[in-house]
């Protein structure tokens, strides 16, 4: 074994250019690419090469069924478009048979050259219409690739239980947001409030405890807008379980918004406790996302509010005074009556309902937030917001459909330009103009139009024609109601250079940024463990949905950073759930269960319980299929009477 080892030289391999390797690897399949990660650090780096996957990513999707070689029958074509069998045809017949040979054969061998060149470039146009990615847009394409065709697990997380004697139920989930505690590492918390009025908190990435497990909660009550020790049966002082965005979270302070009835608490998420109750005249319909730097956005049903939360007033410790008259029973706040502080501006809406709140990004950048507010809801407009000009309403945009979630993209969008790079029919120079337009923006919505899915994208763009606050105003759309989905859109948001959103049919779905084509779409399918085949497992509506999906990204996953890290976190309602992109099977709630040591007796009465329900399921199956076999004789109808 020493001889062997001793006899072998990797130096004239790693001395190869890496252009030489990487043209072999385009030959092999993708597994054994990454079979050949594994042999040594330089392979492992060339093995991850963003060009070599960028090309797997278009030779493996639909996309190569359009790339045509320029022929015209089995003949080929040359630049001017003259087909081979016509120059020939064109050489004289009076010419020598040597010369008239010598002629064909460098004819043939210069149209070969030009069509292999031509090739190459209608390859490059067709790859440069179809990569959907921008300018100085940071993409891992060894990522890309295992999110567009790798396979998809299905996990479920802890469920939090309460005891009643011995039995323990489950509580159920009432939304979901992530929580970065720090912005270097690589932890990931999902922060959820629960329908006992707690806050849970579960550890995504498996970086403090067990993938999925559940890290604190607080204690029951925590929400209720009586204060923790309430009567918990009053459903009116808890979550509303209609909402849907009903947690934000700012991770810069660790600090957690939850919006109850009309109340807006902000909780610790360190200690866990409260720390601030702000009340308003209407009832909380959905919330923006927090960000350190721009006020909170709560949308009532009848108006919106900025909430700034950085901002804390002093001044309502100093003037809180206690007024004797007033029955010590009730917990009503005049601290705000001798507040010189004015109220924050309030923007009322025409029509009631808004749910879903964007702040958009600012060009170019995903992590600058702009001043522009769209609020979408149960109304037909998109409504726009200048948060300089707050209340004022700076503009709507018509869009029809009653839309539930909003998301962006700080790159421009022009449905004309997006069609024809849908058709591959730009060249270079033009699909390097459309994406290169400044200033431009997507703005992406999803919703319900006539009870089929409506997934909507504008192309927003800033009129410098008003210098002091330019306006962004709206040149482009695209409205997708026909093949997005048969039921009703319920969450959308960006994943990696693809948009993905989930439906009313338990599917989420994948498209590129065109909003029309089609990448792959996977179905969550049961939270619960099917110990045994059921009748009714196919029936429809047996699946859950996903009514909130999140990115799990933490900004360590770029070009050159961390691997398949970019997970879809999912809530439907009741339960939290997580689609990676792995071969191994998910892990579900049942898995963090103590599994208690079992006798044998109880052992073999289990299996006494499925034999019995194996046997009762073939039983009723044959029943079934006897039914069905005396009715295609007539004694359906006999029956009836008739």
């Amino acid at each position: 074994m020493a001889g062997l080892s001793s006899s072998y030289n990797p130096s004239y391999l790693e001395t190869l250019p890496d252009e030489i390797f990487l043209h072999i690897l385009s030959f092999l399949e993708s597994r054994d690419i990454v079979i050949l990660q594994s042999l040594s650090k330089y392979f492992l780096e060339l093995c991850r090469d963003n060009n070599l996957w960028r090309n797997k990513c278009l030779s493996s999707s639909p996309v190569r069924e359009r790339i045509r070689l320029h022929r015209s029958g089995s003949d080929w074509v040359d630049e001017d478009g003259a087909t081979f069998g016509r120059v020939l045809a064109a050489i004289g017949q009076d010419t020598q048979a040597e010369d008239r040979n010598e002629a064909h054969w460098s004819l043939l061998e210069s149209l070969s050259q030009l069509a292999s060149k031509r090739r190459e470039r209608e390859r490059i146009r067709i790859a440069a219409n179809w990569d959907p990615t921008f300018p100085n847009e940071s993409t891992n394409w060894y990522n890309e690739y295992i999110q567009r065709y790798g396979p998809i697990a299905v996990s479920w997380f802890e469920q939090p239980q309460i005891q009643h004697g011995s039995l323990k139920d489950a509580i159920d989930v009432s939304g979901a947001a992530l929580y970065k505690p720090s912005s270097s590492g690589n932890d990931l918390f999902a922060v959820s409030p629960l329908d006992d009025g707690s806050v849970c908190l579960w550890d995504v990435k498996g970086t403090r405890s067990k993938k999925g497990s559940i890290l604190s909660k607080s204690e029951p009550g925590l929400l209720c807008t009586d204060g923790p020790g309430a009567d918990l049966s009053r459903r009116s002082k808890m979550i509303n379980t209609g909402m849907t965005e009903c947690v934000s979270v700012d991770s810069h302070s660790h600090k957690a918004f939850f919006a109850v009835q009309s109340h807006l608490i902000e909780v610790d998420l360190d200690t866990l406790q409260v720390v601030g109750n702000q009340p308003f005249e209407w009832s909380i319909s959905t919330l923006s996302a927090a960000d350190p730097s721009v006020p909170l956005t709560v949308g009532t049903l009848h108006g919106l509010h900025l909430h700034d939360f950085r901002a804390r007033a002093k001044a309502q410790k100093e003037y809180q005074m206690r007024l004797d008259a007033v029955n010590r029973r009730s917990v009503r706040d005049f601290s705000r009556i001798l507040d010189p502080i004015p109220l924050a501006p309030y923007a009322s809406l025409a029509q009631s309902g808004p749910s879903s709140i964007l702040h958009l990004e600012r060009p170019g950048d995903r992590n600058q937030i702009s001043d522009d507010i769209f609020v979408a809801g149960r109304f037909s407009n998109i409504l726009h917001y200048d948060r300089r000009m707050f209340p004022n309403i700076r503009g709507s945009i018509h869009s029809g459909a009653k839309l539930c979630s909003l998301t962006s993209l700080p790159y421009p969008f022009s449905s004309l330009d997006s069609d024809l790079r849908r058709r591959f029919q730009l060249s270079e120079e033009q699909v390097e103009r459309a994406k290169n337009v400044a200033g431009g923006r997507t703005l992406i919505g999803c919703g319900e139009y006539n009870t089929k899915g409506s997934l909507e994208l504008y192309g927003l763009s800033s009129d410098t024609n008003d210098s002091p606050r330019p306006q962004t105003i709206q040149n482009s759309l695209m409205k997708n109601r026909q093949t997005a989905s048969q039921s009703k859109l319920l969450s959308v948001i960006n994943h990696g250079t693809r948009i993905v959103f989930s439906d009313g049919q338990g599917y989420l779905k994948w498209i590129e940024r065109d909003g029309f084509t089609e990448v792959r779409r996977h179905k969550i399918g049961k939270s619960e463990t099917v110990v045994q085949r059921s009748l009714f497992a196919s029936m429809p509506g047996s699946d859950d949905i996903a009514r909130k999906i999140l990115s799990t990204r933490t900004g360590q996953d770029d070009e050159g950073g961390g691997v398949n890290d970019d997970d879809i976190l999912f809530w439907t309602g009741e339960k939290l759930g997580l689609l990676s992109f792995s071969s191994k099977p998910g892990f579900t709630a049942e898995d963090f269960e103590e599994s208690a040591r079992k006798t044998a007796e109880e052992i073999a009465a289990e299996k006494e319980e499925l034999m019995y329900a194996e046997k009762m399921r073939l039983a009723l199956e044959r029943q079934a299929r006897d039914v069905r076999f005396v009715q295609n004789l007539g004694a359906g109808t006999l029956h009836n009477g008739i």
